[in-house]
């Protein structure tokens, strides 16, 4: 997994998979999944991610 901020724009991508998108769809106005052939997601994108509260991703590690 890795995740691309641009700032300018305030869009946050999360790739999951270097898979080819099969196809993409809105799970509102600013939240946008896109899918493989096979189903599982290749990417998650954020629009206003920092206005939405989803930018800065906060990490947790186990201990």
């Amino acid at each position: 997994m890795r995740t691309t901020y641009d700032e300018a724009d305030d869009i946050l991508v999360v790739h999951l998979s270097e898979k080819p998108i099969a196809k993409e769809i809105s799970q509102d106005w600013n939240t946008h999944i896109s899918y493989a052939e096979d189903g599982t997601i290749v990417e998650v994108v954020i629009i206003e991610a920092a206005k939405q509260g989803a930018w800065p991703l906060l990490r947790s590690h186990a201990a």
